[in-house]
């Protein structure tokens, strides 16, 4: 029995008094695994709880198969609830699939073939014994073990209480429900948050080998390229939402592609235009009615000047006239991705360390007994959570005391974007923030819009108003745009979009200064050029 397909047309939704989706189609068959990417606010979330059903859109049409399963911020369960309740809520259909064709084969046994019931009975268990096969009913009581165990839940005893589970707990909790009630369809929103690497391979690998229609949204890179068939692109773009075909890999090639096609299109017109301009300027100046004869042009000047003006006035008149039609329909340059452009800082040590530290103790938080950081220095802090990640960017940037030795260049400016951002005037607007943080001119010669960290439509929003994702964009903003010798960032790419993260990574690459950066973030380990320290 083939799986249904995913469709939506034309979905328009407003909140608030921002249009959120703006006609937005799409088709998910079976086997399809698609990708939702984009900014912070471009829709992904509401796409999804659209195509759900558990929001309406303003306009538009969703067909969805009646098996669809939706990974929701919170279960439909409530605190009193086990573990148990919810994994036996994921099994019932598959309970229920058993226990009708324990029946059917009942009834099939004791009605002759030649009764009139026979094939309607027959027909019935073909039905649930297709549903069953389709959702592996025989084996799941052993499946919802495996994925409780993979999901890193089965040391926990199946008769806790919902309400005594740490919130990444009960999301991985609800993750494993879906995962083994293996619907038609199924709707993930950032299921890798909470996830350990070996709990997001294992993900990976569950959703690849399911036949029915997949849709995520997530802004974890290492799992759209490890899953994804296909990528769409919420982004604003004149044609709308763009769909690419392949997983992020691929994608990344077309943007490349794209994003030079761009580059050399700007470049060519700048040069006609360029070409256009001095070439009516010329012409103009030779057709000029005031302009006095060369002595060449006056023999038979009368017999065929009149022919030559109408040739050099015809030309001006079609220089003109792609000049002005260039003018108005040139593309716009290509935005700059995000540079860092630190100043090196000469260290004062024959070997070029910025920063030392020995037998450092920050007591029940990191032990560490040797570190130097370099002028260059591109370091990966990795560990578990709990390791001393962020307390070693702390003590680092020096906001924080600890036992032990730590010498520090003197002229040494450090720059920390840490995981809670915090302003000291959250009731100014982002504009005056980033200007008064930078200096007019510094604000000038680094336009905050330029950047596209923050949305245009946000520069005069408080700093209050802003999500913590916002708050940490704007925060990185002023990274970038005054960026110190010493660059310490913690899980930098959280709340940024698979692009921006790209940039990142880039822009990390390229400063002059030095790097430390803190991260769990797969796609960044996993292609980091630079030292690694494992805590």
């Amino acid at each position: 029995m083939p799986e249904p397909a995913l469709l939506a047309h034309d979905l328009i939704r407003t909140l608030g008094t921002r249009r959120v989706l703006d006609g937005v189609s799409l088709t998910a068959a079976p086997g399809q695994r698609i990708g939702l990417i984009g900014e912070n606010g471009a829709g992904k979330s509401t796409l999804l709880r659209l195509l759900a059903g558990t929001d309406e859109p303003d306009a538009g049409t969703v067909v969805r198969p009646p098996d669809l399963g939706f990974l929701r911020q919170e279960m439909p369960f409530d605190g009193a609830s086990t573990i148990d309740d919810v994994i036996d809520d994921a099994l019932r259909g598959a309970r229920e699939d058993l226990a009708a064709l324990d029946r059917l084969t009942r009834a099939l046994t004791e009605t002759p073939q030649d009764s009139p019931g026979y094939v309607g009975l027959l027909g019935e268990y073909g039905e649930r014994l297709d549903h069953a096969q389709a959702h592996e009913a025989w084996d799941t009581d052993r499946r919802a073990e495996i994925v409780l165990t993979a999901l890193g839940l089965g040391r926990l005893s199946h008769d806790r209480a919902l309400g005594s589970l740490s919130g990444g707990q009960r999301g991985r909790l609800a993750l494993a429900a879906l995962l083994v009630r293996r619907p038609a369809a199924l709707l993930l929103d950032e299921p890798t948050n909470h996830l350990d690497d070996a709990a997001a391979a294992f993900l990976e690998e569950h959703l690849r080998g399911l036949p029915g229609v997949v849709v995520v949204a997530s802004h974890d890179r290492a799992f759209l390229d490890a899953v994804c068939t296909d990528l769409i692109d919420l982004d604003p773009a004149v044609s709308g939402p763009i769909r690419y075909g392949g997983n992020y890999t691929d994608y990344q090639a077309v943007k490349r592609a794209e994003r030079e096609r761009w580059r050399r299109r700007f470049a060519e017109e700048q040069e006609e235009l360029a070409d256009l301009r001095r070439s009516v300027a010329v012409t103009a100046h030779q057709v000029a009615p005031d302009r006095e004869k060369r002595d060449n042009e006056k023999m038979g000047y009368g017999h065929a000047g009149g022919r030559v003006q109408k040739q050099i006035s015809r030309r001006v008149r079609n220089a003109h006239h792609r000049l002005e039609q260039l003018e108005r329909d040139q593309v716009h340059e290509p935005p700059e991705p995000l540079r860092f452009r630190a100043a090196t800082l000469a260290s004062d040590s024959p070997d070029g360390t910025l920063l030392s530290l020995r037998g450092v103790r920050v007591p029940g938080r990191l032990t560490l007994d040797h570190l130097d950081i370099a002028a260059d220095e591109r370091l990966l802090i990795t560990g578990t959570n709990g390791a001393g990640k962020s307390t070693l960017l702390s003590l680092l940037a020096g906001r924080l005391e600890a036992r032990g030795e730590v010498r520090r260049h003197r002229d040494l400016r450090v720059g920390l974007l840490t995981q809670e951002t915090v302003f000291d005037r959250p009731a100014r607007t982002v504009r005056e923030t980033y200007e008064l943080a930078l200096g007019t001119e510094r604000a000038e010669s680094v336009p905050l819009r330029s950047l596209g960290l923050i949305d245009v439509r946000d520069l005069d929003s408080r700093v209050r108003d802003l999500s913590v994702g916002q708050r940490r964009r704007l925060a990185l903003a002023l990274l970038v745009a005054n960026p110190p010798e010493l660059l310490l960032l913690d899980e930098p790419t959280n709340h940024l979009s698979p692009r921006l993260s790209d940039e990142l990574e880039e822009a990390l690459g390229t400063t002059s200064g030095a790097v430390v950066v803190a991260s769990h973030d797969r796609w960044l380990r996993s292609r980091w050029k630079g030292r690694e320290v494992r805590l």
